[in-house]
This record gives structure tokens, sequence and C-alpha cells, in this order.
């Protein structure tokens, strides 16, 4: 019996391979395969090597090691804080901004989803261009406060932090409104009612009922922002002062100023090894809230 089993183990292969169904399909996939390998494999292959390599081709972790001591190390810092924040307030307002729009009737909330998505379409260049005239001494923010006699005005709301931030936050924001607006127009509206007619107040609906069911959506956002942000570059670098550097930024530095490619490689290696850590996140979250929905269901 053993035998037979032996002896037929390598036929199956070869009469998988002989089906036309078969081979229709791995032409189809030929393309793709092709595709995926000499665009996204063979690049990411390519910058692991060269970060691995020392000017004279040998094997060595001394760009890594630079890449994690001193300025290098610190410039990581700003980048993870900086899209943490981003991530935060990311999320704050596109809650409550997906929120408002999920109550409304369907066209009305077309047209408001309309509203957000639109800007997105513009390039970000331009977008970010509009924020420094807004956010400039001059500009319509600080005239503003200044009409309105507030202490301290007008601020400085460029080159620094808040900048960085305020502008980065304008360009998450549509990618988390849509993602939990899809969540929230899930949300079964009867549990809400039933909470209710037992007597729950809406403080109690909100974080016991409402806020359970959303959460995953909340967790794929804030993470979608976060990793989006990690290796976001214009707004950065033009809303941003020197301690605002962020990886993106110190990797076109040193490519274009310093024509350091090793260094620039393993600096985009540590970025990647971060996204793909988000992304596996973001998985594990999304898993956690489909079991998590079955059992409630059942």
């Amino acid at each position: 019996m053993a035998a037979t089993l032996t002896a037929n183990a390598p036929a199956r292969p070869r009469k998988l391979l002989a089906s036309r169904r078969t081979r229709v399909g791995i032409l189809y996939a030929l393309p793709v395969v092709v595709y995926l390998l000499v665009l996204f494999v063979y690049p990411i292959f390519s910058t692991l090597l060269l970060s691995l390599k020392d000017a004279d081709g040998s094997f060595t972790l001394h760009w890594y090691a630079d890449a994690l001591t001193g300025v290098n190390l610190s410039v990581l810092f700003t980048t993870l804080r900086i899209s943490a924040e981003t991530a935060v307030l990311s999320l704050v307002f596109g809650f409550v901004l997906a929120n408002a729009i999920s109550r409304l009737k369907p066209l009305w909330a077309g047209l408001a989803m309309l509203i957000v998505v639109v800007p997105h379409f513009i390039s970000a260049l331009v977008r970010t261009y509009g924020w420094i005239i807004l956010l400039g001494d001059k500009g319509l923010v600080n005239e503003t406060l200044t009409a309105m006699s507030i202490p301290g005005a007008p601020f400085q709301l460029l080159y620094n932090e808040l900048g960085v931030v305020i502008g980065t936050t304008s360009m998450m924001l549509p990618y988390t409104v849509l993602l939990l607006y899809g969540v929230m127009r899930g949300v079964d509206r009867r549990l809400l009612a039933a909470a209710a007619s037992m007597g729950a107040g809406r403080v109690t609906i909100f974080r016991r009922v409402y806020l359970p069911l959303v959460a995953p959506g909340l967790a794929s956002a804030g993470l979608l922002s976060f990793i989006l942000s990690l290796g976001y570059y214009i707004t950065p670098a033009l809303m941003g002062g020197p301690n605002q550097t962020m990886i993106a930024t110190l990797i076109n530095q040193q490519v274009t100023k310093e024509n350091q490619w090793n260094g620039a490689a393993a600096q985009g290696v540590i970025l990647l090894v971060l996204t793909l850590a988000g992304l596996l996140l973001v998985k594990v979250v999304t898993s956690l809230g489909a079991s998590r929905k079955k059992r409630n269901a059942s």
C-alpha cells in the first residue's frame, strides 16, 4: 500500500500540470508574477543587498548601526512621534466627522463624503502650499486671531512640529473618514435603540455598545494613518524645520546631497520593516474584530 502511494505521489503534479485549466491559469498568472518580481521583489531585494554592502563591496552591518545611533536615531524617534501624533489627531477628527456623516440620510451622506474625498484628488504639493499660505504670519488664520485680539497672536504655526502635524493630519484625514464611515454605517442601530429601551443613558450606550462595535475600525484607521505618515515626505519637508526631519527627508538628503546610497538603503529597509510591522498589526486587529463579531452573533 505504501509503495503504491509513493509511486502515485510524483504522478499527481504531472497530472495536475497536464490539465488544460491549470495551464491556462498559469498562463494568466504569469504576467502578474513577472510584474511583482520585477517591480516589487527585485527593488526590495536590491535595496536590502545595498544596505548590507560596504564601500569595497564586502558584507557589513555598519549602515544599520549608523541608522540606529546618533542623529539618525533621533530622526527615527521624531518620525515615530510625529506619525503617532498625526494618527491620534486623524482618529479624533475622523471619528467625529464620520460619526456625523453616518447619521445623515444617504443622499446627504454621499454629498458630505464627496466633500471629504474631492480635495484628496488635488496634488499633495498644492494642498501643502495652501496650508503654508493659511498658516503664515500674514495668513488667514493668524490675521483672524489677531483681529479677535487673541493674546500672543500671530502664532508661529509653520516650520515647527505643530505645522507638520497640522499639514500631515489634513492629508491623512480622508483615509480615516472613509474607513470609519464604512464601519459606522454597518452598525445595527437597533442595538442602540434596544439599549436605550432598557434604560441605558447616552454615555453608557456609547461606551458599552457603540464603541466596542466600531473599535476594530478605529484601530485599523489609526494604524493606517500611522503607517502612511511614517514614509510621508512632501508636507514634513515643506512645513517642518530642521528639528522635524523625518526618515523620508533624511533618505532624500543622503541620496541627493551626500551620495550615500548604502545608508539611505538601510534607512529604507528600517522604514519598510516598521511599515510591515504596522500592517501585520492591522491584520491581527482586524482578525480579532472579526472573531469578536462572530462570537457576538452566535
